[in-house]
């Protein structure tokens, strides 16, 4: 779709962009700092123009804790290696627990089985101190790492802010990740402590995590204390651990240790296809300054919201989600299967809590959309005014079924970003409108373009997503790239000294976005190239379609464009394959059509349900499946059998 036959799906309303925080900004940087701009065009190119001005009015506006003020706001530009808030000392859990009255909501949770709870800023409060009496009784200091095999309840949360207010470093991983993807992950950063749950409920069945407890205590030589979270049986029990309920310590002082900007906070994983996953290291006051200007200005969040994400914690959208407490927002989570009993489950919980702000991904939209879900008739949803999604491209029909379903005056916030940051640099924002099939604009500070293959901008133009300036959440390093070399290699070979993302891009004149895929999984035809979202949106409008995965086989020469799909039941692609080649005929290219069509059961996707595309293109070019990818980075590894040549 060309810029000038956009369609307008949502309008910000006047009057409360007025009332939004965004817009309290704009009238704060005019009177005290003189810094006057029209629109959200005009702050977001002085944001980027000057890093310094910008970030220092981000900290004092949005009032983040410092214990000890910085030197200056940017001391060192270069990436990788800027030097951010040199001298400033913080701690992310203070932030995170000052935002909320003692009777504020913080925490609401329900678990699939009808399992709930919640608790307010003042118990969260009382119950990190007590985890942190815990984390110090068994010799836990600043520096140290504190991992956790749980899913997405309070006591995981407690668990890291108590954590994060010692200065240990955080890192986590959902229980239904395999002993091999835990301790690859794990085994790299030599943990201190580790926090696991007994077990987890999921699609309606119950699975039990002690024999994995066991395996990753062999593993892990590092540990000097398993705590044991009864979240299935008040009674379980696990050989070499400690009970939650003799480690904490009720009635402790709430305590922070005020650490500096960039101390580590947590580390996060790449999907780690091939290869150990990297331990990517982000800092305290990076993501607190990043988190407060996506929530409180681009979310326009505050005391009162209520900020739900369906996410993991072995995603980065639960770090995202839990940030949701520097704001003072009440935190919404969920653990268990999205469509148990059924698709509407997250829809009611939605209803239930008056969430706000519902966010998902892209995929779980198709499914609603599919399944011709309709849920703003079905459910009370009238307290909720925006919709996130995130994960892959949202296409046409997911914006448009998102308008039809939940209203005109239901923000859709499609939003991109990566683990890499922690957080979405293009997305949405109070005061810009949303247009069918675009990311609103790119975010405040953060300075993305769209680059040719030999640097130079493109607007209108696919190209590769680039940042040209650094921002405070990129990583401090990669855990265990002494020597830079990882960190180079993954993010700043094509372009020195500008990160690339690894996505194409296209910016439209006005600064809205559209995101094509990954660009190493590019589909390139006869010169022509086009990103295998495109080819998604079209293929899986189709009902009879469940999922699929496109890849080009190219290499020096021009090879077979392939299409794998999971049929729908019932459904027949002697069937649909004619109406799929014309589609895409019509729709992309001749030479966008597929060379064959082949079923296959399953499509396979990483731990964080991304499509495998560059791995399954490499065992059709004849590399051994295990040198493809880990199969224990996959969800669903027996899936590669069908994509191995025979």
């Amino acid at each position: 779709m060309t810029d000038n036959q956009a369609t307008l799906l949502w309008r910000p309303d006047p009057a409360r962009v007025e009332e939004s925080r965004m817009a309290g900004f704009r009238r704060w940087l005019a009177a005290e700092r003189g810094v006057e701009v029209a629109g959200y065009q005009e702050l977001w190119e002085w944001s980027t123009d000057d890093l310094e001005a910008f970030w220092g009015a981000v900290t004092e506006f949005l009032g983040v804790r410092f214990h000890t003020q910085a030197d200056r706001v940017l001391a060192k530009a270069d990436m990788p290696g800027a030097r951010w808030f040199p001298g400033a000392t913080l701690n992310y859990a203070e932030q995170a627990l000052a935002a909320g009255a003692d009777d504020d909501v913080a925490i609401v949770f329900e678990r699939e089985d009808g399992l709930s709870s919640q608790l307010t800023y003042g118990e969260l409060r009382a119950e990190v101190a007590a985890a942190r009496a815990g984390l110090v009784a068994v010799g836990v200091q600043r520096g140290d790492r504190v991992v956790a095999l749980a899913p997405n309840t309070p006591r995981t949360l407690v668990a890291f802010l108590a954590a994060a207010s010692l200065g240990a470093t955080w890192s986590s991983c959902s229980p239904d990740f395999g002993v091999r993807a835990v301790a690859d992950r794990f085994t790299q950063i030599e943990p201190a402590v580790l926090f696991a749950v007994d077990g987890y409920k999921y699609n309606g069945r119950a699975f039990d995590v002690r024999p994995t407890i066991a395996k990753l205590q062999a593993e892990i030589p590092s540990l000097r204390a398993t705590v044991l979270i009864d979240y299935l049986s008040d009674e379980a029990t696990a050989p070499d651990t400690i009970p939650w309920r003799t480690f904490v310590h009720p009635g402790a002082a709430p305590d922070f240790d005020p650490v500096p900007f960039d101390h580590p906070l947590w580390v996060l994983y790449s999907s780690g296809t091939t290869g150990l996953p990297k331990g990517i290291v982000q800092g305290h006051g990076g993501i607190v300054v990043e988190h407060l200007k996506q929530l409180a200005l681009h979310a326009d969040f505050g005391p009162g919201d209520r900020f739900f994400w369906f996410t993991t914690t072995g995603w980065m959208m639960w770090n995202y989600l839990v940030s949701g407490l520097l704001v003072g927002a009440t935190v919404v989570m969920y653990d268990g299967s999205p469509a148990h009993p059924d698709l509407d489950t997250l829809w009611r919980l939605a209803a239930k809590h008056r969430v706000t702000y519902f966010g998902t991904s892209a995929p779980y939209i198709q499914t609603c959309l599919k399944q011709h879900l309709k849920p703003a008739a079905a459910h009370d949803l009238s307290a909720l005014r925006a919709l996130g999604s995130t994960g892959a491209p949202l296409s046409q029909e997911g914006f448009q079924w998102i308008a039809d379903e939940l209203g005109k005056d239901v923000q859709i916030c499609s939003v991109s970003g990566g683990t890499d940051l922690c957080t979405a640099f293009v997305g949405s924002a109070p005061d810009v409108p949303v247009w069918l099939g675009e990311l609103s604009c790119r975010a405040l500070g953060a300075a993305v373009e769209s680059w040719s293959p030999d640097g130079n901008p493109l607007v209108d133009e696919v190209g590769e997503l680039v940042i040209t300036k650094p921002m405070p959440s990129m990583p401090l390093y990669l855990w265990g790239d002494t020597d830079g070399a990882k960190m180079h290699d993954s993010y700043f070979e094509l372009y020195p000294g500008t990160w690339r993302h690894g996505d194409w891009i296209r910016i439209t004149p006005r600064g809205s976005a559209v995101i094509y895929g990954r660009s190493d999984s590019t589909l390139n035809r006869g010169g022509v190239r086009m990103g295998t979202s495109e080819f998604y949106s079209v293929v899986e409008g189709f009902e009879e379609v469940a999922d699929s995965l496109v890849i080009d086989t190219s290499s020096d020469v021009e090879g077979e464009l392939l299409c794998f799909v999971v049929l729908a039941p019932g459904a027949s692609l002697d069937v649909v394959e004619p109406q799929l080649r014309k589609a895409l005929r019509s729709a992309l290219s001749p030479r966008h059509v597929p060379d064959r069509f082949v079923v296959v059961t399953e499509v396979p996707r990483t731990l964080n349900g991304k499509k495998c595309e560059v791995p399954v293109k490499k065992i059709l070019a004849g590399v051994a499946p295990e040198r493809a990818v880990s199969r224990d980075a996959l969800a669903n590894p027996d899936s590669l059998t069908a994509f191995i040549p025979r």
